[in-house]
């Protein structure tokens, strides 16, 4: 077995502390990643807070995970000691359903093994996630990372960025498209930034005017306050796309009434309770409400490779270990630019 040292919840309510634990040991087609950085989704906050069901405890939590390959297993090919690696939201699936073979593992329809709070494919033992020194996973479900990317910067592609990026690549995105971005938080900023990146015109949607800076900074052309209805005005029938990254409830009317004929909105964003949607919505204009969650090894490859030829990162504040629980608050009241990414060396 290996020792590692990490943070994990022990209860709904208790503040993440220092944990000691196994990981199991490698077998001859998994690697060993020391991981050099762990980005903070909110997604970590849901799940160890029960928000989204009962929790295993104690849960390490951490789907944004970059570092270095230090073992090998000996059917391994596609990592060599040294390498630099990425593992994003799960670390196994079966493999045999009709979703794994045309390579969206993360929609498994037998047992996807999510990177934490899930279980292996035995079903009984727990993984661990990326808020730890090290991480044993099966080499084909390890991300290949480029020389001269920035680690710390990268790490938020594992979630944010393949969250974002999956829904621009199926639905087209290129130049002389439209496209909208509802919140300007960890996934919003990845989407513009891909969005932009892919000849798109971008507008953001936000509740806070503070953003419209950044918004234009990150490579918004315009900026919509969502708190007066009249803006919508500006913008109705507009868009080809648009992302909506929001995880509380909204209206989706209005957003919905600036799509252009045929257009669609995609969530990725999870709201605690169901949205209300009117038909008519949907119906006069032929409008489209869709859904999206991250994407497959094969699509996420591509992605990571994309962002480091287009040199396109997440925007990051760099933490410590002991910062975890105070970033845990900040990330709610979404006082951060735009992710936390937590040092591993300081576990």
């Amino acid at each position: 077995m290996i020792n590692t040292k990490g943070y994990a919840a022990f209860s709904p309510t208790a503040p993440l502390q220092s944990y000691s634990f196994e990981r199991r040991d490698p077998k001859a087609d998994d690697v060993v990643i020391e991981i050099a950085y762990a980005g903070i989704c909110h997604s970590d906050i849901h799940t160890v807070r029960g928000e989204w069901g009962p929790a295993a405890y104690p849960c390490v939590p951490g789907h944004e995970i970059v570092g270095k390959v230090v073992k090998v297993g000996k059917k391994v090919k596609k990592f060599k000691v040294g390498d630099l690696a990425g593992v994003g939201c799960f670390v196994d699936s079966c493999g045999k359903c009709q979703s794994c073979k045309t390579h969206e593992e993360q929609l498994c329809t037998t047992h996807c093994s999510f990177t934490y709070n899930s279980t292996e494919q035995d079903g009984k033992t727990p993984t661990q996630g990326g808020y730890s020194q090290h991480i044993v996973v099966k080499g084909k479900y390890a991300l290949k990372l480029k020389k001269g990317m920035p680690l710390d910067r990268t790490a938020p592609l594992l979630c944010a960025g393949i969250t974002t990026y999956s829904p621009l690549k199926r639905f087209g995105v290129k130049k002389g498209h439209k496209v909208g971005v509802v919140g300007l938080g960890g996934l919003g900023h990845m989407a513009v930034k891909l969005a932009k990146s892919m000849g798109a015109e971008v507008t953001v949607f936000s509740t806070s005017p503070s953003k419209e800076q950044d918004a234009k900074k990150l490579g918004a052309k315009y900026f919509i306050l969502t708190k007066d209805p009249k803006n919508f005005e500006t913008v109705a029938g507009n868009f080809d796309l648009i992302i909506n990254t929001v995880s509380v409830n909204h209206d989706f009317s209005p957003f919905l009434a600036s799509l252009k004929t045929g257009g669609t909105m995609c969530l990725v964003g999870v709201a605690p309770k169901p949205n209300e949607v009117g038909a008519i919505e949907l119906i006069f204009g032929r409008k489209n409400l869709s859904g999206s969650l991250i994407g497959g090894i094969k699509e996420t490859q591509e992605m990571l490779d994309y962002c480091a030829r287009k040199k396109v990162y997440s925007d990051i504040e760099l933490i410590d270990a002991s910062q975890i629980n105070e970033a845990y608050e900040r990330t709610i009241k979404s006082d951060v630019k735009y992710r936390f990414v937590i040092d591993a060396k300081t576990f």
